[in-house]
């Protein structure tokens, strides 16, 4: 049968179509089965405890702070350097180009 033949009106005088039987209604849920219990005195696996955490060394707040300084003072330094080399760069290259 072709998939438009389906659709068609039957032919005049043809019985009407016998409606298909629907499916018959499922079974009502009963729950999950039961579960056999386990053996007696069966426990599940234990595991050691782990150690206490060991307490870190105290920090040098003010060493730290020293080096955070220092760095910062050498991370501009060094943008305060490279921004000159450019623009000597730039003015070297801005005097060729005019003169």
């Amino acid at each position: 049968m072709s998939d438009d033949a389906f659709w068609r009106r039957p032919p005049e005088g043809a019985a009407p179509p016998v409606p298909a039987a629907s499916p018959p209604a499922p079974d009502p849920y009963t729950g999950a089965p039961r579960s056999a219990s386990p053996p007696r005195g069966w426990r599940p696996p234990t595991v050691e405890r782990p150690a206490a955490p060991r307490k870190l060394p105290a920090q040098d707040r003010e060493r730290i702070d020293r080096e955070e300084q220092a760095a910062t003072i050498l991370t501009k330094g060094m943008g305060i350097f490279a921004g000159a080399v450019l623009v000597v760069l730039l003015l070297i290259f801005c005097g060729r180009v005019l003169f």
